[in-house]
């Protein structure tokens, strides 16, 4: 589950996000903080759903044959800290990354931030992916809806946009939200994040699961391009 560090006032008479960008955690804090999620999201589960097997659910978008997949939740510390590394081996590997919204259910702003990140994406992906980036690094000091609101206001005003009372008027972003958290149940996840290397036209298995991204997401990603050259 999420924990906060830093509980102080944020000064928020800043015009951008850029106040908020350079007050991350030290990479050891960073560290302890990934693993006491993971031990943490081990203890929360979903009421029982039919199970389905990420090889029938899960595929690289069209034209890909290898991407990562991943469920996250943007209140998250352990999604927060293995953002990056995902960031980096898509970017190195040029390959896709997918990212579903799976919320914890006692994190209190994770789904008003996939919310938002999906009025993001509906002016550009990539101010949706610049936007989760930028939440998951700021993560400590968004500690309350309020302060969500606050960043989200600021991020929006950093890139020239006005951002609407109300992103979601007829809840369809919502309901986004909601049919990937209802496939992360389906698949049968109950931490996060949760990741997959999936692959297209393999004869094998055509997924493999990352449990620790700093160790196994480069050799993962590896052995699936070679299992697709086959």
């Amino acid at each position: 589950m999420t924990m906060s560090l830093f509980r102080r006032p944020i000064d928020m008479r800043a015009s951008t996000t850029s106040r908020f960008s350079s007050l991350r955690a030290p990479a050891a804090i960073a560290g302890a903080l990934f693993l006491g999620c993971v031990a943490a999201a081990l203890t929360f589960a979903h009421p029982a759903a039919a199970q389905e097997n990420p090889a029938s659910a899960l595929r690289p978008p069209a034209g890909a044959r290898v991407a990562i997949v991943e469920f996250d939740d943007l209140e998250c510390p352990a999604c927060a800290y293995a953002n990056p590394i995902l960031k980096g081996a898509a970017a190195k590997y040029r390959i896709p990354w997918v990212r579903h919204d799976f919320l914890i259910p006692a994190h209190n702003w994770s789904r008003n931030a996939a919310i938002y990140a999906r009025w993001f994406d509906t002016r550009g992906k990539a101010l949706g992916d610049e936007y989760r980036d930028q939440v998951f690094a700021n993560q400590n000091y968004i500690y309350n809806p309020g302060m969500l609101s606050m960043f989200t206001q600021h991020f929006a005003q950093a890139h020239g946009i006005a951002l609407p009372f109300d992103v979601d008027p007829q809840n369809k972003l919502a309901a986004e939200v909601e049919a990937d958290d209802d496939l992360g149940k389906r698949l049968g996840i109950n931490q996060t994040p949760t990741i997959y290397i999936v692959m297209a036209g393999v004869k094998g298995p055509s997924y493999i699961q990352v449990h620790n991204p700093d160790k196994d997401l480069y050799s993962s990603i590896d052995q699936a391009l070679a299992e697709t050259r086959r």
